[in-house]
């Protein structure tokens, strides 16, 4: 069994700030005037990090009249996880397993 997980998502996710943008709104949809607040970064840069985050589908957004809030889509991290789960799993079962050296 060949268990692969999303190395992309990975790297988009392997971001300190964009971790902690994803972690943020794992608890609440926010726009990105609260996140600013709550991150301390740059509006700039945290409208490119965003931008990666929905281009690569962790995040959605809903525009409310001159603001846009951003929502975790958990479906996204949750197939992660899996991937990782199904790893683990797979190791557990080849731990007998043992290739013998030439």
């Amino acid at each position: 069994m060949m268990t692969s997980v999303d190395t992309d998502l990975i790297r988009v996710l392997a971001d300190p700030l964009r971790l902690r943008i994803v972690t943020l709104l794992a608890k609440e949809t926010l726009c990105t005037t609260h996140l600013v607040e709550e991150t301390g970064a740059r509006q700039t840069n945290l409208s490119n990090h965003l931008r990666v985050l929905r281009e690569a589908g962790v995040v959605e957004t809903e525009p409310c009249g001159r603001y846009t809030y951003y929502r975790l889509r958990p479906d996204v991290i949750a197939s992660l996880a899996g991937q990782f789960a199904d790893l683990a799993d797979s190791a557990r079962n080849a731990v007998e397993n043992k290739r013998a050296c030439p």
